[in-house]
């Protein structure tokens, strides 16, 4: 084939991809890595790999516990409202309260931020966001990855996922297993729908025609519904230390009637009374507005009660004080008894 000029000489920009700004990006986000440091961190943000040293001296068998999530379609309502600053800290409580429920503490944490053109300006506030929900964490910040794929995420757009490790000693490791008939159940107050269910609420927004710049008992219905999912991980490990905590179950996906069960022995149910803990009005509004069924509500939505404790019956009292004492609001908010044969694990009633 004749060739009838020179042929163009193309590049990574011409491609889509400014490794420019993936620098530029790196060198924004270090001052905000560098305060989530913790001890243990050997090398962090900029290498191939983040390092990090287990202090064996403060364990006798040290066992890891690892995480990971995403924020989900709660990620669309933060494109369309513009607002990306508390997203990460979402990011961020979903990996760390899951690795929580067995007793561990949350070591370091890494992120994966993906787009189709890197806006750095957006990038860096996702990333303070996620240095942010770390700190709340006590975990460090020490590594994640950029990826800039043009063609695969409209133009404004990206995903995150993150992945968290944590340590607890082996003999402290809480798994539901000791879980018996009397017991009772704590619910530790949510901050609003957290990252579940928000296919839903985008189906509800989008049929109901719903303005979420609307007043909403003194904030925008968009900032409530943004709220960012609380991160338990301090309050819970003081309980842990406190008193003896027999299972703790993280209120996701699924709500109370499917994480409940996941902490629960085969024989044993828990009773959760509706009337212990007042429903957030956003719960409210949503069944009113999708015209949701209580067992739907209940199972998509997490209804209030962002992480649940099961503990005996003679230290529920000292764990509410300490809970309270570290900030949380926190209820009595049922009882485990023996399961009626073929009957459901969870009774909300």
């Amino acid at each position: 084939m004749k060739q009838t000029g020179k042929s163009q000489s193309l590049s990574y920009r011409d491609a889509g991809v400014d490794v420019d700004a993936g620098d530029q990006l790196v060198e924004k986000i270090k001052p905000y890595a560098r305060k989530t440091l913790r001890e243990g961190v050997l090398a962090g943000i900029g290498g191939f790999g983040a390092l990090f040293e287990i202090a064996r001296d403060n364990y006798r068998e040290p066992v890891l516990v690892a995480g990971t999530d995403g924020v989900g379609t709660k990620l669309k309502l933060a494109f369309e409202l513009g607002r990306h600053a508390t997203i990460g800290i979402d990011l961020v409580a979903m990996s760390v309260n899951d690795i929580l429920t067995h007793g561990a503490e949350p070591l370091f944490f890494l992120d994966y931020y993906a787009c189709g053109k890197l806006d750095v300006a957006t990038a860096t506030e996702v990333i303070k966001g996620i240095a942010a929900g770390c700190e709340q964490a006590g975990c460090a910040l020490i590594g994640g990855e950029t990826a800039e794929m043009p063609g695969m995420y409209p133009t404004g757009e990206y995903d995150l996922a993150g992945f968290a490790v944590g340590i607890v000693e082996k003999s402290r490791i809480i798994d539901g297993s000791t879980i018996a008939d009397g017991d009772v159940v704590l619910g530790l107050a949510s901050s609003g729908a957290h990252s579940n269910g928000y296919s839903l609420i985008r189906k509800i927004i989008a049929v109901k025609g719903i303005d979420l710049s609307a007043g909403f008992h003194g904030e925008t219905l968009g900032e409530v519904i943004l709220e960012p999912t609380r991160i338990y991980v301090k309050p819970v490990l003081k309980l842990t230390k406190a008193v003896k905590v027999k299972g703790l179950a993280h209120i996701t996906g699924g709500g109370l009637i499917e994480n409940v069960p996941r902490i629960i022995p085969e024989a044993l149910a828990a009773r959760i009374e509706r009337a212990a803990w007042p429903m957030p009005p956003l719960f409210g509004w949503l069944k009113e507005q999708g015209n949701i069924a209580d067992q739907e509500l209940y199972r998509v939505f997490n209804c209030g009660i962002g992480m649940v404790a099961v503990v005996g019956a003679a230290e529920a009292g000292a764990a509410l004080k300490a809970l309270r004492a570290a900030g949380e609001i926190a209820w009595r908010i049922g009882r485990i008894e023996r399961r009626v044969k073929n009957g459901p694990q969870v009774m909300i009633v």
